[in-house]
C-alpha cells in the first residue's frame, strides 16, 4: 500500500459517453479542481454511435494537466488515480504498435442488432442470462468486438494470431497511461461485456466460441480497488510513482458513490441515458421483467451484484430539446419552460431514440410524441420530455421491486438531470417515494475516488467513508395518487406506439 501520509489529493478520470472529466478530492472529499471537455461523437449510419478512442485519451490527458494547473497542485500531491468510465464501449487495438482498428463502437450503437437476433433465434437467451447475467442485446460490448473481426480488414486474421487486444473504455485508459504494462479490466466493466460468467468470474469461453472471439483479446479481470500500475506519462508523473488504484464502470461508480452499501439500497443517475441499479449484496438476482444482473464492484475479496434497469435516453432528451429541434437554448431553460404549463395537455414524448432499455428491451423502437392537438405548445413537449424521464424510472423500479422481492430502502439521485427541481418531484411523485440529492450530484466520480482511496489508505475504512457523506436536498411525494395513476396509465399507452416501429415488417 502506497505512503499516503503527505498526499492531498485523489484524481479521477471521468471517461464519460460525451464528455470526459478531471477531478481532484481531498481528505474530506470535497472537490477541489475540475476540468472537463466535450469529446465528439460520430453517426456514420442511422443508429450507429462511434468515438475516436485517441481523441479521448488526448482529452483525458488534457483535462488533467488543466485540473492540476488550476490550483497548482503538483504530482506529488497526487495520492492515486481513480478511473470511472462509459461502459460497454468497445475498443480493439494492435498492442505492438498500440493503434486502434477501428474508432471506439459507442454503448449506444445499434449497427449489431441482427447478431443479437440470431443469438435469440439460436436459442441462447437464457444460457447466456444465465451465464453473464444479461440478455442478447447490440448495447453490451460482444457483439461489437464480433462486428470489429467481422468487417475490419485484417482484424480476424490478426486476433486470430494473438497480436489484438480488447477492452472498454477503462482497459483503453488504463493500458495507455501505464504504456502498456497493464491490460486489465474490473469486475463491474467485465460483467457489462456478455462475454463474462458472473458466477465463476471468468471469461466464458462457450460464448466467446460461439462470436469467435479468441481469448487472447481479454484483459485480466480484477477488482475495482487495486493498484494495477503506475503512470507513466512523465509529463504528468514529473517522475513521481503515481498508482492507479480504481476502475469501475461510471453507474457502480455512482453506487458506491452514492454509499449504497446495504442490500435494497439504490441510486438513479440522470445521464446521457438513465441507469437504477440496486445493491443485492452477495446476491445473485435474476429477473424475469427485462432488467440485469450485473456485478456492483469487487472490494476486499468479495464481490457485490446489483440489479440494474438501464434507460438508453434520459438526459439525451434535453440534448435534442436543446440541439435538434431548437426549443430551449439550453439545458437549464427546461425547468422553467416545463413549468409554464400546468400539464403536458395529454401529450407524451416516448424518447426512443436508440430503442428502448429496461424493462421492455426492444432495439427497433423509435421515440414517439403522441397526443398532440392544436393547443399543444412547445412548454407542452419539453414537460413531457422531462416526465418521460420519470415514468421510465418508474417502469424500472416496479420490475425491480417484483424481481428482488426487495422494496427499495433508500433512494439516491444524481447526475446532471438530478439538478432539475420539477423533474425531481416529479419523480417522487411517480416513485411515491422520498427522493435524496446529495449535495454534490457527481457521485460517479466520488465512487472511483473513494475506491482508490480505500486502495492506497488514503481512506482506512469504509466507516471513514461513510463519515463524509453530506446530505442534499429531499424531494417527497405530493400529487394524488389517482391523478398520478392516470398519467401512468397514458404513458404505457403512448410506450405501445414506439414499439418495433424500425422493423420492417408489422409487428
Amino acid at each position: 500500500m502506497a505512503n499516503t501520509s503527505k498526499k492531498k489529493y485523489i484524481l479521477v478520470l471521468d471517461a464519460g459517453t460525451t464528455s470526459v472529466r478531471a477531478i481532484l478530492y481531498d481528505h474530506s472529499g470535497k472537490v477541489r479542481s475540475m476540468a472537463q471537455k466535450e469529446t465528439l461523437q460520430f453517426y456514420p449510419n442511422p443508429g450507429w454511435v462511434e468515438q475516436d478512442p485517441q481523441e479521448m485519451l488526448s482529452a483525458l490527458l488534457g483535462v488533467t494537466m488543466e485540473a492540476l494547473t488550476r490550483i497548482k497542485a503538483k504530482p506529488g500531491d497526487l495520492a492515486a488515480i481513480g478511473i470511472a468510465n462509459q461502459r460497454e464501449t468497445t475498443i480493439v487495438w494492435n498492442k505492438e504498435t498500440g493503434e486502434p482498428v477501428y474508432n471506439a463502437i459507442v454503448w449506444q450503437c445499434r449497427r449489431t442488432s441482427d447478431m443479437a437476433d440470431e443469438l435469440v433465434k439460436k436459442g441462447l437467451t437464457e444460457p447466456i442470462r444465465k451465464k453473464t447475467g444479461l440478455r442478447p442485446d447490440a448495447y453490451f460490448s460482444a457483439t461489437k468486438i464480433k462486428w470489429i473481426l467481422d468487417n475490419v480488414e485484417g482484424a480476424r486474421e490478426e486476433a486470430e494470431k494473438g497480436n489484438l487486444l480488447f477492452g472498454t473504455v477503462d482497459t483503453w485508459i488504463v493500458y495507455n497511461l501505464t504504456e502498456g504494462k497493464a491490460h486489465i479490466t474490473d469486475y463491474s466493466n467485465a460483467s457489462r461485456t456478455m462475454l463474462f460468467n458472473i458466477n465463476t468470474l471468468d471469461w466464458d469461453d462457450d460464448i466467446m466460441g460461439e462470436l469467435n472471439i479468441p481469448r487472447s483479446m481479454m484483459p485480466e479481470v480484477k477488482p475495482s480497488s487495486e493498484i494495477y500500475g503506475y503512470l507513466e506519462f512523465t509529463q504528468i508523473s514529473a517522475g513521481e510513482r503515481i498508482p492507479i488504484a480504481s476502475v469501475i464502470g461510471d453507474q457502480q461508480a455512482s453506487l458506491f458513490g452514492q454509499q449504497c452499501f446495504g442490500e435494497g439500497d439504490a441510486k438513479i443517475t440522470y445521464g446521457t441515458g438513465c441507469f437504477i441499479l440496486m445493491n443485492t449484496d452477495e446476491r445473485i438476482v435474476s429477473s424475469d421483467n427485462g432488467l440485469v444482473t450485473t456485478i456492483a464492484w469487487g472490494l476486499d475479496g468479495k464481490v457485490t451484484y446489483a440489479l440494474e434497469g438501464s434507460i438508453f435516453v434520459a438526459g439525451a432528451a434535453i440534448q435534442w430539446l436543446r440541439d435538434s429541434v431548437h426549443l430551449i437554448d439550453d439545458s437549464f431553460d427546461s425547468e422553467y419552460l416545463a413549468t409554464k404549463s400546468p400539464d403536458t395537455g395529454g401529450c407524451y414524448v416516448v424518447p426512443a431514440f436508440t430503442g428502448l432499455g429496461a424493462p421492455h428491451w426492444d432495439q427497433y423502437a423509435r421515440g414517439t410524441i403522441v397526443g398532440i392537438t392544436r393547443g399543444t405548445t412547445k412548454s407542452h413537449i419539453i414537460r413531457a420530455t422531462l416526465e418521460s424521464i420519470a415514468y421510465q424510472v418508474l417502469d424500472v423500479t416496479r420490475a425491480m421491486k417484483e424481481d428482488s422481492g426487495l422494496d427499495l430502502t433508500h433512494i439516491y439521485v444524481d447526475g446532471g438531470a438530478s439538478s432539475n427541481d420539477f423533474l425531481m418531484q416529479f419523480q417522487s411523485d411517480m416513485l411515491r417515494k422520498k427522493v435524496r440529492r446529495p449535495e454534490n450530484v457527481e457521485a460517479t466520480a466520488m465512487g472511483a475516488a473513494y475506491l482508490a482511496g480505500l486502495a492506497t489508505g488514503f481512506w482506512e475504512s469504509i466507516d471513514e467513508i461513510k463519515a463524509l457523506k453530506e446530505e442534499g436536498g429531499e424531494f417527497a411525494p405530493e400529487m394524488d395518487i389517482e391523478y398520478r395513476d392516470k398519467l401512468y396509465k397514458g404513458w404505457n399507452k403512448a410506450v405501445r406506439y414506439a414499439f418495433f416501429w424500425a422493423k420492417d415488417e408489422d409487428e
